[in-house]
């Protein structure tokens, strides 16, 4: 099993930060559009990709936000009154005051709850990094699955149509043979029926290729409207074989889906210690610089105004809050047995799509062999009759059953390709492997 490439949670962050806004106008689909084209596409227009980079985006602005905290703060405030004399509160009479004040805070002791509650925004923010990769797998997922649904479509178009033409050929060849008298106008009447029969089959498979198309579209987020690229690419495969224990192994290593409950636990942790500081009393230092002025009424007139500087401590202690810190802190190691049990679940979940994945791809593999070896004996089968029909040892009924089973047997044969390249991606993703770095 090849090794996945390890993304990491800066690494991420980095690469959601170098990509431009979502309100971009969107570039053009490249043409011809092959699976690597559709994957770098779907990476900077899909939009379950784009709204998990905005999260991360998001949690960049919690961390700035709690650590305003740690920080001087810098307030200023301002006040201006006119009144009457007859309501004046000081002496002599004033007409009016201002005052302007100044002011910085400075947290010095908060119980721990301020480095607390910095380290738990920064890992939620890794969290959502994480989950920008569980976005980014899941997507590309889906653009795969539907880049083969295109291939497979357009692949079934191909069979049909020549399908139409075997039929065309062989109602060609009955009316030949009716001419000279060989066969019996009912047999041109059946050629023509089974000719008949195969138009709407074509029909079908062309439709499905126009839905597929568009559910690519979907997948990439291509927004623009206009003509469709043509697509490049088959549905061959090289074959991939996977051990059980080695791939749930890499699963548990590498799926984002983990790691990011590694760092909810973690952040579960920090809001331990966050909901603890409040057992605690804190105290920040604080200096301002005041000015103030009064505007007399006459006969005194004239007014007065003074300033200066003003520093010291202040400190705020809840000696008792009625058992409110106590509830928080149940809350909070709560929340810590809850990330641990969702961490378990997840786990046990994975390690079954691993297995499930597995199982698929087995049996994808053998419904290939099998396939492959089914329409080998169609394709002798109709050999056979057409050989035999112009010998005049088989009738037209045989050689029209034979080729509505190679018909089959190359439609299953496509399906089972397809099949086996969705059970790979799914496998992919099971384990760990990152589409985003590991092309095919």
């Amino acid at each position: 099993m090849k090794h996945p490439i390890l993304v990491s949670a800066s690494l991420l962050m980095a690469w959601a930060s170098a990509l431009g806004s979502p309100t971009q106008a969107p570039a053009e689909l490249p043409s011809p559009l092959d699976l690597k084209g559709a994957i770098g596409y779907a990476l900077d227009h899909n939009f379950a990709i784009l709204q998990a980079r905005e999260a991360i985006r998001l949690q960049e602005g919690v961390i700035i936000q709690v650590r305003s905290q740690q920080i001087p703060n810098l307030s200023a405030q301002g006040q201006y009154e006119r009144n009457a004399a007859a309501i004046s509160q000081v002496y002599p009479p004033s007409s009016s005051l201002w005052a302007v004040e100044l002011k910085a805070t400075q947290t010095l002791f908060a119980g721990g709850g301020v480095v607390s509650s910095i380290k738990g925004a920064k890992l939620s923010r890794d969290a959502a990094a994480f989950d920008l990769q569980t976005a980014i797998d899941t997507a590309l997922l889906d653009v795969r699955t539907k880049f083969y649904n295109v291939l497979l479509a357009r692949d079934k178009i191909k069979v049909e149509e020549e399908n139409v033409r075997l039929y065309e050929h062989q109602l060609e060849d009955t009316k030949n043979q009716f001419e000279s008298g060989t066969v019996s106008n009912f047999e041109v009447l059946r050629a023509k029926v089974y000719l008949a029969n195969a138009q709407p089959n074509l029909i079908t498979a062309r439709n499905a290729y126009r839905v597929a198309v568009e559910q690519l579209r979907q997948s990439l987020g291509a927004t623009s409207a206009g003509v469709f690229p043509e697509v490049a690419g088959s549905l061959t495969f090289a074959q991939e074989n996977y051990d059980p224990d080695t791939a749930i192994a890499s699963a548990h290593e590498h799926r984002p889906e983990l790691r990011k409950l590694d760092k909810a636990q973690a952040a579960s942790e920090e809001s331990v210690k966050t909901a603890r500081a409040n057992y605690y009393p804190s105290v920040q230092a604080f200096g301002s610089y005041q000015w103030d002025g009064f505007s007399f009424v006459s006969p005194v007139g004239g007014s007065v105004s003074a300033n200066g500087w003003t520093y010291g401590l202040q400190s705020t202690w809840a000696i008792f809050d009625g058992r409110a810190t106590q509830g928080k802190v149940r809350q909070a190691k709560s929340q810590v047995e809850q990330a641990r049990l969702a961490r378990a679940s997840e786990e046990l979940e994975i390690d079954v799509e691993v297995r499930q994945s597995l199982s698929s791809l087995q049996e994808a593999g053998e419904l290939v062999a099998a396939s492959a070896k089914v329409i080998d004996q169609a394709a002798e089968a109709l050999r056979l009759a057409e050989a035999k029909f112009h010998a005049g040892s088989a009738t037209q009924l045989d050689v029209l059953t034979s080729e509505v089973s190679l018909e089959q047997a190359k439609t299953d044969q496509l399906t089972a390709n397809y099949n086996y390249l969705v059970a790979v991606a799914n496998v992919r993703k099971a384990v760990g492997l990152s589409d985003a770095l590991v092309m095919p």
